[in-house]
Formats: C-alpha cells, sequence, structure tokens
C-alpha cells in the first residue's frame, strides 16, 4: 500500500484554546504534512488569531466577536475574514481533508456538521457536539472513519466501544457505562 505524501489540507476551529493551540504547535513542527487553510476563534485574544494566522499563512480567519473580526481584518489585509456566529460553522464546511473541531461548548454542533457534511475527515475535542447532538452527529457520518476523538476522554470511549466490550469509565469525575454506539446511553 502506498504512503501519500500530499500535505493533508486542515481546518483548525478553536486555535486560540488549549487544543487549537497544541495543534498549531504540532503542525508548525511538521509543515511538510499539514497545509492549515482556516482558522477560527472566539475573538477573545485578537493579537494570538493574528499572529496564528500569519505564521500559518492561512487563506481564512473566522472570528465569532465581529469587533475582534474588524482588529484581526485591519491587520491581515488579503486574508479573508469572516465574523459571526456562523463564521466557524463557514470555514469547517470547506472540504478541508482534516477539520479539527476545539470549540468550546454547544456552538461547535454546527461546525462539526458542516464538515460532515462535506465529508472532511472530524478530529473531535467537542464532546457537546455528540451530548447535545448525538443523533445528529452519527446521522451525519459518511464513513466509519471520519470521525477521530482527540480528547482523552472521547478517545478512551471510543477505545473500548471498538474492542466491543462495554465497560466503566471516570469522565469529569462521574462514573459512566458506556453502550455500543456513540448515542450510548449514561447510567449511574
Amino acid at each position: 500500500m502506498a504512503v501519500s505524501t500530499r500535505a493533508r489540507t486542515v481546518t483548525l476551529l478553536g486555535s486560540t484554546g488549549s487544543i487549537g493551540t497544541q495543534a498549531v504547535d504540532v503542525i508548525g513542527r511538521n509543515p511538510e504534512r499539514f497545509v492549515v487553510e482556516a482558522i477560527s476563534a472566539g475573538g477573545a485574544d485578537p493579537a494570538l488569531v493574528i499572529d496564528q494566522a500569519r505564521a500559518l499563512g492561512v487563506r481564512a480567519v473566522a472570528v465569532a466577536d465581529p469587533e475582534a473580526a474588524r482588529v484581526v481584518r485591519a491587520a491581515l489585509g488579503s486574508v479573508e475574514v469572516l465574523d459571526g456566529p456562523g463564521a466557524a460553522a463557514e470555514v469547517a464546511g470547506r472540504g478541508s481533508d482534516v477539520v479539527l473541531n476545539g470549540i468550546t461548548g454547544a456552538v461547535g454542533l454546527r461546525p462539526t456538521l458542516a464538515a460532515l457534511g462535506v465529508g472532511s475527515t472530524l478530529a473531535l475535542a467537542n464532546k457537546e457536539s455528540l451530548v447535545i447532538g448525538g443523533r445528529l452527529v452519527t446521522g451525519a457520518v459518511r464513513r466509519p472513519d471520519q470521525v477521530v476523538p482527540v480528547d482523552s476522554e472521547h478517545s478512551a470511549i471510543a477505545q473500548s466501544l471498538r474492542s466491543g466490550a462495554p465497560g466503566r469509565y471516570a469522565a469529569s469525575s462521574s462514573p459512566r457505562r458506556a453502550g455500543r454506539s456513540c448515542g450510548a446511553r449514561a447510567t449511574r
């Protein structure tokens, strides 16, 4: 089996958060493997968004806060800057090979669905997408390997589900029982 040497295109959602900044670091150390097409952030740290956009050479930046987006737009000139609550979903739906969703909270659901809808591989760190939209998310999945868990809790549960043996896990300090699908019911 031949291994592709083409760099994978990536969209980073939540680029200024913990998952996002770690991804920027990994990508920065592996520029031959990844090309970041777009980043998104809430807008609390426009200076970091500007630094990331320049360092990664992105074509588009999505910023939820319109005022922060104005600052980013003024600094980046020719880079496309989208703003508002739908901006992250817009860049997530543009068809990058991989979309890393590190957005915190329920606002991560729409970008999750947008990425899945265009067939991108979804590297998912946004657990709220599965908690509030489990059936929507699993219904949008086009292939078995399309959703890749990147957070520790997600990874542990996914590994257990793949093993076929349900078990008990400590997640957010509360015991959970995993079922056989992503839409599993938690019981105490």
